[in-house]
């Protein structure tokens, strides 16, 4: 399937969630970017006060060969060297959604925090074209299990309402019918650019 639906994806740290899904439905032929909303990357490290925070402008790459020195073995089993191994693959570095001014049709996001952030962040700009954007939580848990599940109900919504005729007047029935088959809330508000 290839769909002239422009898509986001974004949590805190544009490392996990995100990126899953972004992976997953680049794969599926959607036009699809992801970001972080965070002010730093925030990485697990050796223990839970001690994370490996870095800056959005260091690349995959980077901190790929950072954990590596500090710890292969820990990085390895926890699956964050898998994971900034896939990112790599993607693009070459975390981006945040605040510093991107491009237009889409769709932001997911996959924890209110971050929706909140999102929400936020487009209330705070002037609107230029006056064209709907539909900003959508769908819950997902910072794990790399969540995180594929995730980005299989990303992908079933995002597809969804790439089939409408009419998206504007078929979301709320499409979110309804998905809230349901997904059996998690969903939060959802339309913004313009």
């Amino acid at each position: 399937m290839t769909s002239d639906l422009r898509v986001a994806v974004v949590c805190s740290s544009n490392q996990n969630r995100s990126m899953e899904a972004h992976a997953f439905l680049s794969k599926k032929g959607f036009k699809v970017r992801s970001f972080g909303s965070g002010n730093q990357v925030k990485l697990p490290g050796p223990a839970p006060d001690k994370p490996n925070v870095y800056d959005f402008s260091i690349s995959y790459e980077q901190m790929y060969q950072d954990l590596l020195a500090k710890d292969k073995a820990l990085y390895t089993q926890n699956g964050l060297l898998h994971m900034l191994d896939r990112n790599r693959r993607i693009k070459s570095h975390p981006e945040r959604f605040q510093s991107c001014y491009e237009t889409f049709d769709v932001i997911f996001t996959v924890e209110e925090r971050v929706y909140d952030q999102v929400v936020e962040e487009l209330a705070s700009r002037s609107p230029k074209e006056i064209s709907p954007i539909h900003i959508i939580n769908i819950d997902v848990q910072d794990n790399h299990e969540e995180a594929t599940i995730g980005a299989f109900l990303v992908c079933e919504m995002a597809t969804m309402m790439a089939e409408s005729e009419d998206l504007d007047n078929d979301i709320d029935e499409l979110l309804q019918e998905f809230e349901a088959k997904a059996q998690r809330p969903i939060l959802h508000t339309v913004q313009f650019y």
